[in-house]
């Protein structure tokens, strides 16, 4: 994070002291008295600001890359971009947030994960037309900075960033007081990335005959959040600190619940680099067939069997206790993939092969047939 906003300029000290020059100045003639008023009186800590840039510069630090020029604490953050490495370099960007996950971190007060969910939704959306990201601005807006607080949610924002690969290059910190209450923030993020034009991903690259292939999901991701709020929270009175033993480990709700977004970015640009990937889907808000239509084009369809895989236990806690109906949950949540491959059948067991090598559980979920471009869910999962 580059500065706090609306802080004082050099040399604007509001009395003049010191000699110091003014822009401008307004009188009516006449001598008033009266208290003077600051900036603080207002809400605003300029120093809980700087204090909170200066405990997440040794973070930030550790993202950097060879590109970036400069140091934390300008205007703008400056990335020298090697055009030599490519042909027709395309750049890509991507901006989103978190959504109301935040609430459950607020309520837990657990603030230094919500910021790798932040880098993934940005990153693994670049990723999907197949760039590589390169860096991060974030934004985070709060009623009061709290230096410690706002050093944890930027931790988490750097860690995000070293997972992708990509720098946190500069941001923002804004104090709201009177808009937001004290303990209360939101944050958000653009990301920049870098495609050979020859490259890109894209639905026209998918044939009939492709493999579609599914990467797990850590859980929710940042997803959804307002109805598992509203189904567990408050219809179904659950306690974020309730132990449930169907997530194993003595995990509690809000634990689950705070689980990181996976971050897919490089494990998705090595897959790029050793097999022919045609396209990639980052499934967010939509859900499976809501994301993975949108790299299909009109003369085929996605056959997605639900029976390969089995989806997380927090999934059919939200089903059980909202009664809500499949459709419902399939347009809403990832029920347990976070990204998917579209592969070459020649290259699919090359590609699951690599995926598995990073760590990355991976199978293959369906395949491409002659279609109008929809997305065939079929199966069941299993349960149990």
């Amino acid at each position: 994070m580059t500065h706090v906003s609306e802080r004082s300029g050099a040399g604007s000290s509001p009395s003049g002291a010191g000699g110091d020059r003014q822009p401008w100045t307004a009188g009516t003639g006449r001598t008033t008295r009266k208290r003077s008023v600051s900036y603080a009186d207002a809400g605003v800590s300029i120093e809980a600001g700087d204090r909170a840039v200066e405990l997440l510069k040794s973070k930030v630090r550790e993202t950097r890359r060879p590109e970036v020029m400069g140091d934390l604490g300008g205007f703008a953050g400056l990335f020298r971009l090697d055009t030599k490495k490519y042909k027709n370099p395309i750049l890509a960007s991507s901006t989103d947030g978190v959504g109301t996950k935040l609430v459950i971190a607020q309520q837990m007060d657990i603030h230094d994960t919500v910021g790798i969910d932040l880098v993934a939704m940005v990153v693994d959306d670049l990723v999907a037309c197949g760039a590589e990201p390169l860096f991060l601005l974030d934004y985070i807006a709060t009623g009061e900075v709290v230096p410690d607080k706002v050093a944890e949610i930027g931790a988490g924002i750097a860690d995000g960033c070293r997972y992708a690969g990509c720098a946190l290059l500069g941001g923002e910190t804004a104090e709201h007081p009177g808009v937001l209450r004290p303990d209360e923030y939101d944050i958000s993020a653009t990301g920049v990335g870098v495609v050979e034009e020859s490259d890109i991903l894209s639905p026209e690259r998918v044939e009939v005959g492709d493999v579609v292939i599914a990467m797990r999901s850590s859980g929710l991701h940042s997803n959804g959040y307002s109805l598992v709020r509203h189904v567990l929270l408050g219809a179904g009175r659950m306690r974020l600190d309730v132990v449930i033993d169907d997530f194993g480990r003595q995990r509690t709700l809000g634990e689950e619940l705070l689980t990181p977004t996976k971050i897919y970015a490089q494990d998705c640009l090595k897959l790029i680099a050793e097999a022919e990937v045609r396209a990639l889907a980052h499934v967010t808000g939509g859900g499976i067939p809501g994301n993975l239509v949108r790299i299909l084009p009109e003369h085929v369809d996605a056959v997605v069997n639900r029976s390969t895989w089995k989806p997380q236990p927090i999934f059919d806690l939200i089903q059980s206790k909202g009664r809500i109906e499949d459709p419902e949950m399939e347009a809403t949540f990832n029920m347990g993939v976070g990204m998917f491959a579209i592969v070459s059948a020649e290259d699919a067991d090359r590609a699951l092969a690599t995926l598995t090598g990073r760590g990355v559980e991976a199978w293959q979920a369906g395949e491409i047939i002659e279609g109008t471009g929809t997305v065939q869910m079929v199966g069941q999962h299993t349960r149990g």
